[in-house]
């Protein structure tokens, strides 16, 4: 079974994604860090994010592996640089590129072929799993999320003031929603979560419900 949770930065994707997959015994996969391993890669061969030849040359050099919730670039635990704000911002460059959104989407649907599957991202119910048995899309306010993401960032020892978080949140979801290539949007089929008022637990309690509720029916078909 492949379960795919798209949705903005900060709407709490990744938690409940984690989450849901150690409930339900399934295999979690964070999109996110892909994109940012592959930002990183970036960054250390000193090529930039918009040379589309430059970038199809260098990865068919990268080796990803994603173990026990751990980004690794060829055989690096990558998991905490990623998450600096230089990598997120080169990540935004990076996701636009056609030929690594391909890559990387190969990389994801070889992982939804091995195992039972809690997936997150933006583009995983409507381009990378089109036809997964649960789809979720999760939102929040955009104050809410900016303020998650400044408190993520403070933990990482950034003292970034809480202003420029949502300045720069907004002009993300400003790119996401126009982009031409797998814009962020709800599948057809996906259940909306607003996640603003509710806790992670919430956010989990009411997911799992949703998939144990398709599970039982498939079970009773």
């Amino acid at each position: 079974m492949i379960i795919t949770i798209d949705g903005p930065a900060g709407a709490g994707k990744s938690t409940a994604a984690r989450g849901l997959a150690q409930r339900l015994g399934f295999t979690f996969l964070d999109t996110g860090a892909m994109y940012r391993a592959v930002a990183l890669a970036v960054q250390q061969a000193g090529i930039s994010p918009t040379d589309e030849a430059a970038l199809a040359s260098l990865l068919p050099q990268l080796r990803l592996e994603w173990q026990g919730g751990r980004m690794f670039l060829n055989g690096q635990d990558v998991s905490e640089v990623i998450r600096r704000p230089e990598i997120t911002e080169l990540a935004r460059q990076v996701a636009d590129s056609p030929s690594v959104r391909q890559f990387l989407g190969q990389l994801q649907r070889q992982f939804g072929q091995r195992t039972n599957l809690v997936t997150e991202g933006r583009d995983q119910g409507t381009k990378i799993f089109p036809h997964a048995e649960c789809k979720f899309f999760l939102t929040a306010a955009p104050e809410v999320r900016a303020l998650r993401r400044w408190r993520e960032l403070r933990q990482l020892g950034l003292n970034i003031p809480y202003e420029e978080v949502l300045r720069q949140q907004q002009e993300r979801d400003q790119r996401d929603a126009q982009r031409c290539l797998a814009p962020l949007q709800p599948a057809p089929d996906a259940i909306i979560v607003d996640t603003s008022h509710l806790s992670a637990e919430q956010v989990l309690d009411l997911l799992e419900e949703h998939v144990r509720r398709r599970l039982q029916g498939n079970a009773n078909r």
